[in-house]
């Protein structure tokens, strides 16, 4: 069992009982939601109350609940597993539109409106989603206005506990600074809550552009970095805390997809910055996992690749989203054994088309590892039923065994999902030396290409996946995006960036609604603001085309 520094059962249990005093006792007007709910915490001069609720932030981001299996949820009137988490929101959001996946369980909904792309502002999918992604927001927004230096100072905080306090209000603006970085990617507006905003108060927070968000983001990563924890490589008593390295993985994140987010092209200062920020984080001494599939196993906290993980305990921090859901939805009792996941829910396959990224992209894709995750053996890749499982192309990426093949006895997956990783890093260096950026180049671009397609073919000396200098162009980095990042919530993303999500230059079985696939309009490269909130606050602004 992994022996977790504040994350899994501290998280999981201690603000079960904790009450938000001063300012922070009514953090559901923020966003002016009802469904929103919090409990408080009376912040002393003793640590206690500052890990717990440091805790609660990052248990954000594993469980939507504070007690198991998500009960008790953060935010009232969403499934705290399926709409109001963090991970499976995000991988419905960022992976069912695209060929990476597509769901057969007709039975739910608006879950279903997903891959035809025909959702509305009114989707609870989405709604919950960006409940969580304010509920994090606000949380961390409290956190900050409680621990400035005039209040640790009335309250007879000592030296020492205010220097880690320092360091928990460092990760709490990172946190921050992620959930703003996923508003900007999928809804690129909302309202702009900050340590200036008085929470609890009827207060309409104002409403902020893309470009408004992406400043705030790209200021508070840089100023908070200085006081984060050093990066550390590998399992060790911080494990599953932000670091130094995790904040510059999300800038060159933030720095890639700038142009998608501000309306601008070919803006070389903002690769150029993503090129620095890769840069920094490599030097960090991070190394790829030897073997791919080990990363996402139940012993991957092991791994010098993974940069920032969201940390799952099974026995001891329940959700049935998370990588409870990326195992068990990807596997029906035919498969279960392959991967021992928890569950056999049979929902999740992709389409044909991304096999394809290896079978028409690859020469050699036997001998791609990576290619290996994929089942084919129900024989049935083409999608003519949406409701049958068994057709379509099965992932089995992530995996309730760890990496010597034993299977976890725990009733929940224990599974960490790499948020982060050295992989993404060295493929988005390469694209920002392909799209201009001045600070990288072409040699080293094509080198950590080929470290990572090396690491794919699996074998000690093996260089028969290695590609030349000609051929490393964009279009093969998005499809070697595809290969090596599949079911990380990056697809959709990838997408919108190349001018691939809406568009027949790429279509999918499918794809908006029809079998050979169609284009869909662009209004669709980004998702609705909830009509609750437009609503309850007249600052906001609805996107085009909703």
């Amino acid at each position: 069992m992994k022996k977790l520094k504040y994350l899994s059962i501290l998280a999981a249990v201690a603000f079960a009982s904790i009450t938000l005093n001063s300012c922070v006792n009514d953090l559901d007007q923020i966003p002016l939601d009802p469904k929103v709910t919090t409990s408080a915490v009376t912040f002393t001069n003793t640590s206690l109350p500052y890990v717990e609720y440091i805790a609660k932030i990052y248990a954000g981001l594993s469980t939507g609940g504070i007690q198991g299996a998500d009960n008790k949820v953060d935010i009232t009137g969403y499934d705290g597993g399926s709409q109001a988490g963090y991970i499976r929101p995000l991988w419905n959001l960022q992976e069912l539109p695209t060929d990476e996946a597509i769901c057969c369980w007709q039975s739910d909904g608006t879950l279903m409106d997903f891959h035809p792309m025909t959702w509305t502002p009114t989707n609870p999918y989405i709604n919950g989603f960006y409940s969580r992604l304010y509920y994090q927001i606000t949380i961390a927004t409290g956190f900050l206005q409680e621990t400035t230096a005039d209040k640790l100072t009335a309250r007879g905080v000592s030296q020492s506990l205010k220097d880690s306090i320092n360091t928990f209000r460092a990760e709490a603006r990172f946190l921050r600074a992620l959930a703003y970085v996923n508003v900007l990617d999928l809804f690129r507006n909302g309202p702009m809550v900050t340590d200036a905003s008085k929470l609890g108060t009827s207060d309409l927070p104002p409403y902020a552009t893309a470009q408004e968000i992406f400043n705030y983001v790209e200021s508070e990563l840089n100023d908070c970095q200085t006081a984060m924890l050093k990066s550390t490589v590998g399992f060790g008593s911080t494990y599953g805390h932000a670091n130094q390295a995790s904040a510059w993985a999300l800038l060159a994140r933030l720095y890639l997809n700038a142009d998608t987010y501000l309306g601008t092209t070919n803006t070389t200062k903002y690769y150029t910055s993503c090129i620095d920020n890769c840069k920094k984080v490599i030097a960090e001494g991070y190394s790829l996992e030897p073997n791919y599939q080990n990363l996402y196993v139940t012993d991957n906290y092991n791994s010098r690749e993974i940069i920032f993980p969201v940390v799952f305990d099974g026995s001891n921090l329940t959700t049935w989203g998370g990588t409870m859901f990326l195992e068990s939805s990807a596997v029906n009792g035919d498969i279960q054994a392959l991967t021992g996941a928890p569950g056999a829910w049979g929902g999740n396959r992709a389409v044909k088309e991304f096999a394809a990224r290896f079978t028409a992209d690859e020469a050699n894709y036997t001998l791609d590892t990576r290619y290996a995750r994929l089942y084919t053996g129900f024989n049935h890749p083409s999608i003519d039923d949406l409701s049958q499982f068994t057709q379509g192309v099965q992932v089995l990426k992530y995996s309730n065994k760890s990496s010597a093949g034993i299977k976890s006895t725990a009733s929940f997956a224990s599974t960490d999902f790499p948020l982060f990783r050295l992989g993404d890093i060295y493929l988005m260096y390469a694209e920002a030396v392909l799209r201009g950026g001045t600070s990288g180049d072409r040699t080293t671009a094509l080198g950590y290409i080929n470290t990572l397609r090396d690491r794919a073919q699996g074998s000690t000396g093996a260089t028969d996946l290695r590609i030349t200098d000609t051929q490393l162009t964009l279009s093969f980095i998005l499809g070697e995006r595809a290969r090596e990042m599949f079911w990380e919530c990056t697809r959709r993303s990838d997408l919108v960036r190349f001018g691939k999500l809406t568009t027949s230059d790429y279509l999918w079985e499918w794809k908006g609604g029809l079998k050979t696939g169609k284009a869909v309009d662009d209004h669709l490269n980004v998702y609705p603001l909830p009509s609750s909130d437009l609503g309850a606050n007249p600052n906001l602004k609805q996107n085009a085309g909703y």
